[in-house]
Order: C-alpha cells, then structure tokens, then sequence
C-alpha cells in the first residue's frame, strides 16, 4: 500500500512537490499527462496552481484528480 499525499506545492513547468504521510518529499512532472482528456485543463497554469490534497491524493476543481499510487510510484525522491 502506498502512503497518501499530506501536502502539495504545485510549480512552474507542471511540476508538482509532494509530501507524503511517510514523511518523503517526491517531485512529481505532470507534462507527460497533460495529453490526457481529463488532464487537458492543467496545461493553464493558473488552472493547474489550484491543485490541492483531498483524500490523501491531489486534486483539482471539476473532479480531477490523479491517483496517489502514481505520484509515489512515478515520483523522484528529493
């Protein structure tokens, strides 16, 4: 079982700083989503600054969200 989100800071270039209920910071890059359907609004930079923690995974308004096994997975160690 992966650890849920606690905190997020979205940054310039689609980057997402996270940390988890583990206690690890990972960074996370959104570009290689952004060509999905549901992610298309997060390519605005303003949109994507909304992002926030809700239910242990980030979430954006109009019910986008991206799974937290993927941002603990795929995410980099800082």
């Amino acid at each position: 079982m992966f650890p849920d989100v606690i905190a997020v800071i979205p940054e310039p270039g689609h980057s997402l700083r996270l940390t988890f209920a583990n206690g690890e910071c990972r960074r996370f890059d959104m570009t290689p989503y952004l060509g999905y359907p549901v992610f298309q609004r997060l390519r605005n930079p303003g949109f994507f600054g909304l992002a926030r923690v809700d239910y242990g995974t980030v979430t954006w308004p109009g019910e986008i969200d991206i799974a937290p096994e993927t941002l603990y997975a795929e995410g980099v160690p800082e």
